[in-house]
């Protein structure tokens, strides 16, 4: 009988509290080499009903299946790829493929169903795998949907759920799955000796340059890397050689090599050692691809080349050494590569991992949070005024100390512990104002979301300033402040913007009652303060002055003409193009 790690007994126990109050999709997060087939035994052996435990790939069907019977539990495999169909056992390890097409009378008796590789589930429409879930609900409107991932993010969607363990909003747009109920980090995997050692080497010698595909923020094609590759070419044998030599110098035991396409494929062969090198690709035939598999975990050769085909579904705990050499768009793919080597196995004591592509992805960690505003930005942490939670925002520290974030919402929530409803904190660090009825927006908000009325963006306001003749657009380079008195020596504080021609704008705030006080810490403080969340009311144009070094620049000032003076009348910021 099988013994649970602490983790995997936390990942049931969260499941189990989480399906009794809750039957909204849930995800468990386990990092490859986690154990994920312990876990989903022990939910089967409690469930009431069946289990269908569904894959996207015969590999992973067979594999999770094979180590679900190593615990001597009974199932049955449902996978025209793997020839069998069976249905009468209460744990079914299927491909979504055959599950779609089953006949109505396999669906009945389930009480979960269990995605792996989650990640892959369309938000909506008609997939293979919504179709299988619309089945088993109309069997049993209360079926538990279940997701396991390593990789719980998409390019171009971010998040596959909307609330984290952590009470952390994750995506406040809609998702299939609502709850991640367990999240295990790779880093725990490894400190805890459950998984290898990464040693990574971002530029071993030499790298192929693929910032040109990177600049265009958008997902590239294989015509695009085979032409960059192309033009490239002299440097695919100096990365083989280095690979060879780091190989044999270090004596690795298993190499796998990710290359960007076919052609790429048959290049990289040319220069390995013929007998002791193979590839695999998309035309591979499969009985093939499965005596190739067989014999590079039997050691029967050394460097295993592919492209796209074996990035999940597969096992070979001997391989110590990855080599990258195709451009990965997201970081949720260039993880699973990664994963490929951190398996445990005798005598093996950390996994190479050579990148050549220069793309810089974490090993660790997502990179999928708002859009970078800047490149010399990084992670920091602000701790929200109202909940105290702390949020993980792109801005700018110096010595450990944050002295400017980008954050927008802060993504901290209240969950009731018997119930599980999700309460999200709702402070804006920055917001647009609606003019119709004065609720707070995101800045980049199109219509209020109180009242429904339309918002100007950024970009209409800069698009309308530039086709009026009483409208002026100022890009100002430096900011000052000046404290001067009216022709009734009341005192104000003139703000003046300059461009880099010395020209400028200006604007004038008064201290002298309570409302025009309020109208500039609203009007200026709240969007020029580096750090919104420590506004705090100031009473003289002195102690505006005295924090000057807290104000940012607008990215640009917009005037419209009054009379024969220029009237500022919006300022555009970074965060809002």
């Amino acid at each position: 009988m099988y013994q649970l790690r602490d983790y995997q007994k936390q990942a049931v126990e969260n499941t189990i509290r989480f399906f009794r109050k809750n039957r909204t999709p849930a995800v468990i997060v386990l990092p490859t080499g986690a154990g994920k087939s312990l876990v989903i035994a022990e939910l089967a052996r409690i469930a009431r009903g069946r289990v269908l435990v569904l894959a996207h790939v015969k590999e992973l069907v067979e594999q999770n299946y094979q180590k679900y019977r190593s615990y001597d539990l009974p199932a049955g495999i449902y996978s025209a790829g793997l020839g069998q169909k069976d249905w009468d056992q209460k744990a079914i390890f299927g491909s979504v493929q055959s599950v779609a097409r089953a006949p109505d009378e396999f669906f009945e008796n389930f009480s979960l169903v269990v995605i792996d590789e989650c990640h892959r589930v369309a938000e909506e429409g008609s997939t293979q795998y919504q179709d299988v879930i619309a089945k088993l609900k109309d069997k049993n409107p209360q079926i538990c949907i279940l997701g396991l991932t390593a990789t719980p993010y998409r390019m171009g969607l971010g998040w596959i759920y909307e609330y984290s363990p952590t009470n952390e909003v994750k995506s406040e747009k809609k998702r299939f799955f609502k709850q991640c109920v367990f999240e295990l980090p790779l880093s725990y995997m490894i400190k805890n000796h459950y998984l290898t050692v990464p040693i990574k080497v971002d530029i071993p010698v030499t790298c192929y340059d693929f910032s040109e595909l990177t600049d265009k923020d958008r997902m590239y094609t294989v015509a695009e890397v085979e032409e960059i590759l192309k033009s490239q070419k002299r440097l695919t044998p100096l990365i083989i050689k280095n690979i060879i030599d780091i190989t044999e110098h270090y004596n690795r035991q298993g190499v796998m090599i990710f290359s960007a396409s076919v052609k790429h494929v048959e290049e990289i062969m040319s220069y390995l050692p013929k007998d002791d090198a193979r590839m695999v690709i998309g035309e591979t035939d499969l009985a093939d691809r499965d005596q190739i598999i067989e014999d590079f975990k039997q050691k029967k050769f050394k460097y295993l080349v592919n492209v796209s085909v074996l990035t999940t579904g597969f096992d070979a705990p001997h391989v110590d050494v990855i080599a990258i050499l195709r451009p990965t768009e997201s970081n949720s793919l260039y993880q699973q590569i990664i994963g490929r080597g951190l398996r445990l196995c005798e005598g093996k004591k950390d996994c190479y991992v050579l990148d050549y592509t220069g793309m810089g992805h974490d090993i660790y960690a997502p990179d999928i949070s708002e859009k970078r505003p800047a490149k010399d930005t990084v992670p920091v942490l602000v701790t929200c005024p109202v909940c105290d939670f702390e949020n993980s925002f792109w801005g700018y520290a110096i010595d450990g100390e944050v002295i400017e974030h980008f954050g927008r919402k802060c993504r901290g929530l209240a969950q009731d512990p018997k119930t599980f409803a999700i309460k999200p904190c709702k402070y804006r660090f920055r917001s647009k104002i609606c003019h119709a009825c004065g609720a707070e927006n995101d800045i980049t908000a199109k219509a209020c979301e109180n009242c429904r009325a339309v918002l100007i963006d950024a970009d209409a306001k800069l698009k309308q300033a530039k086709l009026s003749k009483n409208a002026h657009i100022l890009t100002p380079e430096r900011i000052t402040f000046e404290e001067r008195k009216d022709k009734n020596a009341n005192p104000y504080l003139e703000i003046r913007y300059y461009d880099a021609d010395a020209q400028y704008l200006s604007e004038a705030h008064f201290f002298s009652n309570p409302t025009s006080i309020k109208k500039f810490n609203i009007n200026f403080l709240r969007s020029h303060l580096r750090r919104p969340e420590l506004a705090v009311e100031l009473q003289t144009p002195a102690d505006a002055i005295r924090y000057q070094s807290l104000y940012r620049l607008p990215s640009f000032v917009i005037a419209r003409k009054q009379d024969k003076f220029w009237k500022i009348t919006e300022k555009v910021f970074a965060e809002e193009l």
